[in-house]
């Protein structure tokens, strides 16, 4: 049986599984096939005649008529992905609510319509990506998730010594460049041997997450506290003179031994002995830095410990 190539292509058109309409110049919808039907609740009948915005006032208009305009000028293909724009249209999907989007993740391609070199129309075709956007969102979700953990203390929560690192080198790398201040806190528990040795190291790592968790309470967003390793434990305190970094380990100092750690019915005093430095000229890489701070905070110990001491 023959069948006309022209009924075969409007078949076509009609079944296949993507959005496609026509405009013109003026935004005119020319066409509009069964997908658009199926999801907008419009018949061709409805809307062939009649501008878009007229049956979608909410669709981008500047952004869409730019783009069917750049069209209608050069005469070649534009595309829009749903990391650019999410969707076009406001279309329900399928897929369960807890994918995370609210309407059809959509791929838009926009086609000239040529007849004798010229562009007659523009033809789009929208296409459903809602579950490669999901899949993709869920992917970035798990890898983002894998970092935190990369980047964090296993013991704590807070961030290993390896991100402090980083960020102490990247922040170093600033302050070299625009200058400023940046300081540097290391600290660590008091006579720490001695609470495994008493209580057990059960008993051990649960006062370092106590006292981790009361260090992060209290200082800024923008700073970087950080497990150093075993008891010790670092804060990189950007744009922050040696003064006010002095006033922050004060601060961290009271917070650790104001209140001794509840633990399976024991009480456990915990100090800390806390030591500081300041970027500076003839500080000549971020590692000198740190040394800084780690002999001011050995000087605080073989001053009597539970207090902090400025290197200078």
């Amino acid at each position: 049986m023959n069948v006309p190539v022209d009924s075969l292509s409007d078949l076509v058109v009609e079944r296949v599984g993507f959005g496609i309409f026509v405009l013109d110049r003026d935004m005119n919808v020319l066409m509009w096939n069964r997908f658009m039907q199926d999801h907008s609740g419009l018949t061709p009948e409805q809307v062939v005649g009649k501008s878009l915005y007229a049956h979608f006032p909410e669709l981008p208009r500047v952004w869409l008529s730019r783009k069917i305009e750049s069209v209608f000028q050069l005469g070649s293909f534009a595309f829009s992905s749903w990391e650019q724009r999410p969707y076009l249209f406001k279309f329900d999907h399928d897929r369960p609510i807890t994918g995370g989007v609210d309407f059809m993740q959509q791929d838009c391609t926009f086609m000239p319509l040529m007849r004798e070199r010229e562009v007659v129309a523009v033809c789009v075709t929208i296409s459903d990506v809602t579950h490669v956007s999901i899949v993709q969102r869920e992917r970035e979700e798990a890898v983002a998730k894998l970092q935190e953990y990369a980047d964090r203390d296993g013991l704590t929560g807070i961030a290993n010594r390896r991100f402090f690192e980083t960020r102490l080198r990247d922040e170093y790398t600033r302050w070299q460049r625009y200058g400023g201040d940046m300081s540097v806190l290391l600290f660590d528990l008091d006579h720490f041997k001695k609470i495994n040795d008493q209580f057990g190291h059960g008993v051990g790592d649960t006062v370092l997450r106590v006292m981790a968790q009361r260090v992060a309470e209290v200082v800024r967003a923008q700073d970087t506290f950080g497990r150093f390793g075993g008891e010790e434990f670092a804060l990189l305190l950007p744009c922050t003179p040696l003064d006010d970094a002095m006033r922050v380990a004060e601060k961290i100092r009271c917070t650790i031994a104001d209140t001794p750690v509840e633990v399976q019915g024991t009480s456990v005093p915990v100090t800390a002995s806390v030591g500081g430095a300041s970027a500076r000229a003839g500080v000549p890489s971020y590692d000198v830095l740190i040394n800084e701070a780690d002999a001011a905070l050995y000087s605080a110990k073989r001053q009597g410990r539970n207090r902090s001491v400025a290197f200078v």
